[in-house]
């Protein structure tokens, strides 16, 4: 799951990788959120691993792509990836530590970050202290505006032909992490997308899989792409 796909859209870095059953979308702003009125041009940073730069589907298919094409009403710029297939939370850190966007701001924040943590054995206690740090640079790069962050929980390659029928032990693994990334979005009133169950449909339909047997198709792509515009839906309208 290491692998060594580096690339830039917009100056940065790129990458992710997999969640389970877990509550419908919910968007965690506790009180109805006013409509934010904005300009018709967004910029967006995406923040994650091989899941957020498309490992194995053409850079168009990959989630933030298809998004910045589909915002209805608006333009989005190309999109700013800091992701890298493998990371786990400490190395996305490490990685914006390093970047050259530090002091940026995005109109559109997007984060998906935790399957290596869960595959590298990394423990739930790190991956808390971790999440809730990149979650306030998220936060951070969204210039404070909250219900601009977007957080996508992480699929459930258990069900993928790469796991080898393990989903009965991977599965509850990546429902605990998800347990801790949906319960500190909420403390941080962000918005938060529940992606996992579509990664889940994988197990019965592979046109939902890339070639490699384990990452998302850029079906499955639009179709987490789907959730996350109709979240946008309730926060952006143009002048």
């Amino acid at each position: 799951m290491k692998g060594i796909i580096l690339s830039l859209l917009t100056a940065v870095t790129l990458s992710a990788c997999t969640g389970k059953n877990t509550p419908a979308p919910v968007s965690y702003n506790s009180l109805p959120k006013p409509v934010t009125v904005i300009q018709d041009t967004l910029t967006y940073l995406a923040l994650g691993d091989s899941y957020t730069i498309g490992q194995s589907v053409p850079p168009e298919q990959a989630f933030p792509n298809q998004l910045a094409n589909q915002l209805n009403g608006f333009k989005v710029n190309t999109p700013t990836i800091i992701a890298r297939t493998g990371w786990t939370t400490d190395e996305l850190i490490e990685a914006i530590d390093q970047s050259v966007i530090k002091s940026n701001t995005y109109d559109v924040v997007t984060l998906l970050i935790g399957v290596n943590d869960q595959y590298d054995g990394l423990s739930q206690e790190n991956y808390r202290i971790k999440f809730e740090q990149v979650l306030n640079t998220a936060i951070k790069f969204a210039g404070g505006i909250r219900e601009h962050v977007f957080v996508l929980s992480i699929p459930d390659y258990g069900v993928t032909p790469y796991a080898h029928g393990q989903d009965a032990v991977i599965g509850p693994e990546i429902d605990q992490f998800n347990d801790i990334n949906r319960s500190i979005s909420g403390n941080a009133k962000v918005n938060y997308v529940e992606i996992t169950g579509i990664s889940k449909l994988a197990a019965n339909d592979l046109s939902l899989l890339a070639s490699d047997g384990l990452h998302p198709s850029g079906k499955m792509y639009g179709m987490w792409v789907d959730k996350l515009k109709a979240a946008m839906g309730t926060v952006f309208v143009q002048k």
